[in-house]
């Protein structure tokens, strides 16, 4: 007997259909993923069987779940549901999670609503499970709140509350997105577990093909709210009937054709980018009253340098360094110690007005361009905005034909600059940061995880358009990354941080393919591959 029966599932939100005759089974201990570009259906799926739905939603068919149906259920009965039976990991960890509350209260609250337990019982389960997925008190004590986590930390609290009351059927909608792949492997393992120890049935929404292969006993494949292909997970992706699957496996895999470093001409120049003995200290916590608090070092003497027109990736595991090597990279924050140099000029001990030049030649990528967009600007605002630190300011006309100039070199229109944020795709809003980026022409363009959030068809155009940009305007990349496939697609060297260090550097095959440090040799090892999850597949159904 399933689990979870979805039957000729319709779906409309006022008025516009978007899900069509949506048929799926999940059976007790089994793994189904969900794969499909954004849009095509996948969450909504997922908020139809939690009843989570917005206010004019319509929804026709079947949910079936442990006999219960779902879709006249009434409010009260999906509450008992909802966290004990039905457990749901949302994408984006930040807006699941309250920030006013300690991550120890998030976690036990849903354990003392659905058993009645009391609160040192509920924190002890609490306890238990946070450790459970990577966060030990000795270390995350349950007083935590998220702002002081990581990304990747905040979704281990995200999973812990889900699967705190052992679910029935866990719906992970994208769990492992802000994860290295050494803490995605674990997570998975964790989900994994859970299914083999308790016979849950887990619903896996990815865009990660090589994740679902390596996770799901079933696959099926949505695009524009139809299911276009479903069966064993092995067999629909190493020998996919419809066209839009073999697009999908296909652009997962893909490498931009571009000029590698050997291809091209032997730098004589000087470096872009000098980075010597850097180090960053913060503050450390009190363990006493009267105890003077221990630094904490984030960055610890790290040197290196970038070629001018070269991509260099820096990987590591989430809360290594990267993110505030780059902070004082981009002369965000100060280094303790050390010196940055760009074109040879040093950026420590100088004011705004003397970094202005400094900033005009590097730019930034975000990973959530959204969040980095005001959403209230129009796309020529937004665009414009690194326009300031020009030294001699555009007229409006001049500034709108600078919008429209590198509106149509991402692969956009110019009549775009007239729209708002919300009005474009997640991979088009990337392609608007990507244009702020390079409109003041800069030299190094830092990019800190700018496809992760992507699916795998986007994911291809944007890594087309970096190597593109990098061919035309003849830009630096420092890819800030945990994603090993980016790296050996759009980089030339890879840089691996581990604690504060660099403790390997190379040419990026050469490091993917043969790491002699323990740290990059465990990011290889963790790293999900489509070809060899296809392969386990079929070798463990031959046997």
């Amino acid at each position: 007997m399933s689990l979870l029966e979805i039957e000729n599932l319709s779906l409309s939100i006022a008025g516009h259909p978007v899900l069509k005759d949506i048929d799926l089974e999940i059976a007790p201990g089994e793994i189904l993923g969900l794969v499909g570009e954004s849009g095509s259906g996948k969450s909504m799926s997922a908020l139809t069987v939690m009843q989570l739905l917005p206010e004019f939603a319509r929804a026709h068919g079947r949910v079936t779940f442990d006999g219960i149906d779902i879709l006249t259920a009434p409010e009260e009965a999906m509450c008992r549901l909802r966290g004990d039976d039905l457990g749901m990991v949302f994408q984006e960890p930040m807006t699941a999670l309250n920030p006013v509350k300690t991550i120890g209260e998030q976690v036990a609250e849903g354990i003392r609503w659905h058993t009645g337990a009391n609160r040192p019982d509920a924190e002890a389960r609490a306890r238990a499970i946070l450790e459970r997925v990577g966060l030990p008190e000795n270390r995350f004590p349950l007083s935590r709140y998220p702002h002081e986590l990581s990304g990747g930390q905040r979704q281990r609290v995200v999973i812990a509350i889900a699967c705190a009351l052992k679910p029935k059927l866990l719906i992970a909608d994208e769990p492992t997105t802000a994860l290295d792949v050494v803490l995605q492997a674990q997570i998975l393992d964790l989900l994994r577990d859970l299914v083999d120890d308790s016979r849950m049935g887990l619903l896996l929404i990815s865009h990660d093909l090589a994740v679902v292969a390596d996770m799901a006993d079933r696959v099926s494949v949505m695009r524009h709210g139809v299911v276009m292909e479903s069966g064993s997970t092995a067999s629909v992706l190493s020998e996919p009937k419809h066209p839009y699957t073999r697009q999908l496996a296909e652009a997962s895999t893909h490498v931009p054709a571009w000029a590698r470093p050997q291809d091209k001409r032997e730098d004589q120049e000087p470096p872009l980018l000098s980075v010597c003995g850097v180090t960053r200290d913060y503050p450390g916590r009190r363990t006493g009253l009267f105890s003077r608090p221990q630094p904490f070092r984030a960055v610890d003497n790290v040197s290196f340098s970038l070629s001018p027109g070269h991509a260099v990736a820096l990987v590591g595991r989430s809360g290594c360094g990267k993110s505030t090597l780059a902070r004082m990279i981009l002369a965000l924050d100060k280094p303790t110690s050390g010196e940055i140099r760009l074109d040879g000029e040093p950026l420590g001990g100088k004011g705004e007005h003397a970094l202005r030049s400094a900033r005009r030649d590097m730019q930034v990528v975000f990973q959530d361009p959204y969040g980095s967009f005001n959403p209230r600007h129009k796309v020529e605002r937004l665009v414009a905005e690194p326009l300031h630190l020009l030294d001699v300011q555009p007229t409006p006309s001049e500034r709108r034909e600078r919008v429209a100039e590198v509106l149509e070199s991402v692969g956009l229109k110019a009549g775009d600059m007239r729209k708002y944020p919300h009005e474009f795709s997640g991979g088009q809003r990337q392609r608007i940061s990507i244009a702020r980026a390079i409109i003041t022409r800069p030299k190094l363009i830092v990019a800190d995880e700018p496809v992760s959030a992507l699916d795998v068809s986007i994911r291809a155009q944007i890594l087309d358009l970096f190597a593109d940009l990098n061919q035309q305007l003849d830009l630096t990349y420092l890819f800030i990354t945990h994603d090993l496939t980016v790296a050996r697609a759009i980089t030339d060297e890879v840089m691996v941080m581990h604690e504060g260090r660099i403790v390997e550097r190379g040419r990026t095959a050469s490091v993917l393919d043969n790491p002699e440090s323990e740290a990059a040799a465990a990011l290889v090892a963790a790293a999900p591959n489509l070809e060899r999850a296809i392969a386990t597949r079929f070798s463990a159904a031959s046997h």
